[in-house]
């Protein structure tokens, strides 16, 4: 059986045009491309039988490819309360999603094992409205179970630099990054990593903020003089030879460049700042101590020597102050406080020792997961320059949202790295726009609403994750129409669809319109206006950042392989998707 679908503004090849897609309903693949809109009666619909009913012209609309979503935590099996695969990739099929990438936590087991991996593809057989494939984990003590992984259909493996905040998943060091290079040197994957890590050494720091400004004008390499104090060696020489505009590139940034310091000192000082950003015990991509830590995890190792009675009752703030007097009188619910606690430095810290394992071992792709510092495209940079395989993704909130519109109290912006200034945005938006950062994901990360703590307010204590899938292409139109110049579908297509097809080793079949590729299919009504609410959502648990908030364009109808499994008006067909367990193609 063969349906089609036309429409005047049709992206093939990077170019809106009138065309007209005529696809396999069996098969779920592109038939034949058109270079017009067919009448209903023409001769070459007539060809592949397809009938008037089975044909339709979607003008003005835009016909896209689906979205390739590869960063979404669905938590199944485990922790199903916070989402699961059904409500998931519904949520991803409302947003022109038509493929997402399972992140290896936090489901309960994580997919680390050939076991565990097997309990998910279980938990996942029916319950699926887009295709899904899967990340594996890499952990301390997985390294043997890389390979066996792989032959059962992972895209790669993600690990922590930091610690993640869930027990089953804990971080790993560089030197685990070099093991596992080593072990997976001759497979087609690709190793990525959460990347944030405490600097090893404290760094030099001034409380004058002329000071600080001048150590951003004057830097040589893009990077703060402590930092290349700091970095490997292999990554200074790299910094050496990065043909950047560092000083144009920086010229609209406020932060004090790589060091800890306060965005608001009303609220606080430096020198708290600094106290914030290096104390191990605030440093986890989640809360490691306090009651939402021990709620998330049946046992807590703890690596200080508080008794049961404190790790039950305080939160870690006021754990961290039992350390550190400069904490006293500390505001949690501040979001200027929780921005402190996590610099730029956490991030070019590590990407600088990723890079500097890229370099001994130049043949494994590294992937940087949610990137939200600008202070790494220097690095990223001249990593590219070299041609070594370093890649790196950022967020459609670090797109869209910033540090001075986070109000108190405001936990459902919590995430990890978090989301920082405006100016520091504008420059995300500028290095994916020179293709040093390639793609943009969701990072869906959804969680129970008590764990976010909104009620209290302390973003300490708070559960971190953004939840976002199915809503990146309209918060990119909506952000993009601002830039100078506005972004192009084309664009958005290359970062959300091809790039990230050709990052899950899918690219032999999905992100573009292309005979015998995959007919995942989304129609984009480009006036379209709409508010967000919360209570409108399919995430599970209905809260997300971006409620209340106006988003220009929207997802009319999605195809998954010629199937429509969501239509505006007519909500959900049935479970349409797939699970991607073939090797990858790259």
């Amino acid at each position: 059986m063969s349906r089609a679908l036309s429409s005047t503004r049709v992206l093939v090849n990077d170019t809106l045009l009138p065309a007209t897609i005529i696809f396999s309903v069996e098969s779920g693949t592109i038939l034949e491309i058109v270079d017009r809109v067919l009448p209903p009666n023409d001769p070459i619909l007539a060809r592949y039988n397809v009938f008037p009913i089975d044909y339709r012209n979607v003008t003005p609309a835009v016909i896209m490819p689906g979205l390739v979503d590869a960063h979404v935590h669905l938590n199944e099996p485990g922790r199903t309360e916070w989402e699961g695969f059904e409500t998931g990739t519904k949520a991803a099929a409302s947003g022109g999603v038509t493929t997402v990438i399972d992140m290896p936590l936090n489901a309960i087991p994580p997919t680390t094992t050939v076991a565990n991996f097997n309990l998910k593809i279980n938990a996942a057989k029916g319950q699926t409205w887009v295709d899904v494939g899967f990340w594996g984990g890499l952990i301390p003590d997985n390294l043997y179970d890389l390979k066996p992984l792989i032959r059962m259909g992972v895209r790669g493996f993600k690990a922590f630099l930091i610690e993640s905040g869930v027990d089953e998943f804990p971080a790993i060091t560089p030197a685990h990054i070099l093991a596992a290079m080593k072990e997976v040197k001759d497979e087609k994957t690709m190793l990525m990593f959460h990347a944030e890590m405490q600097p090893r050494e404290k760094e030099e720091f001034s409380d004058s903020a002329d000071t600080l400004t001048a150590e951003i004008d004057d830097f040589d390499l893009g990077m703060s003089a402590s930092f290349i104090d700091r970095a490997p060696t292999p990554v200074v020489r790299l910094l050496s030879n990065d043909p950047g505009d560092h000083h144009h590139e920086h010229e609209n940034c406020r932060l004090p460049h790589n060091h800890a310091g306060s965005i608001n000192p009303s609220v606080l000082s430096d020198k708290q700042a600094k106290a914030l950003a290096h104390t191990p015990i605030l440093a986890g991509a989640e809360p490691t101590f306090g009651k939402n830590a021990r709620k998330v995890n049946t046992h807590h190792s703890r690596s200080y020597s508080y008794t049961e009675e404190d790790t039950k009752v305080n939160t870690p703030l006021l754990l961290a102050q039992q350390e550190n007097a400069e904490l006293a009188n500390i505001d949690p619910t501040a979001y200027a406080t929780f921005l402190a606690s996590r610099p730029d430095n956490f991030e070019t810290t590590a990407i600088a020792e990723i890079i500097n394992c890229s370099t001994l071992l130049p043949t494994v792709p590294l992937h940087i997961v949610h990137l939200a510092t600008h202070e790494a495209v220097p690095l990223l940079r001249a990593a590219k320059a070299k041609g070594l395989p370093v890649t790196a993704e950022t967020c459609f909130h670090y797109l869209s949202l910033c540090a001075e519109r986070i109000g108190s109290c405001s936990t459902h912006f919590k995430c990890c790295p978090p989301i920082r200034t405006d100016d520091n945005r504008k420059l995300l938006w500028k290095a994916l726009r020179n293709d040093v950062i390639t793609t943009v994901v969701s990072d869906h990360s959804p969680c129970t609403p008590d764990l976010k703590g909104m009620e209290k307010g302390d973003f300490f204590e708070a559960w971190g994750g953004i939840s976002s899938v199915g809503f990146g292409l309209p918060i990119l139109y909506t952000e993009g129409l601002k830039l100078d110049p506005p972004i192009s579908l084309a664009e958005i297509n290359k970062w959300c669809s091809w790039n990230t097809a050709k990052q899950v080793g899918l690219s032999h079949c999905k992100g573009t319109i292309r005979v015998g590729y995959d007919a995942d299919l989304l129609i984009f009504d480009t006036d379209a206006k709409y508010v967000v609410e919360n209570k409108e959502t399919y995430f599970k648990n209905k809260l997300t950042a971006y409620d209340g908030m106006e988003f220009r364009g929207r997802v009319l109808e999605t195809l998954v392989r010629g199937n429509t499994v969501f239509a505006m008006g007519r909500g959900f067909s049935g479970p349409k998707g797939k699970l991607i367990l073939e090797p990858r193609f790259e």
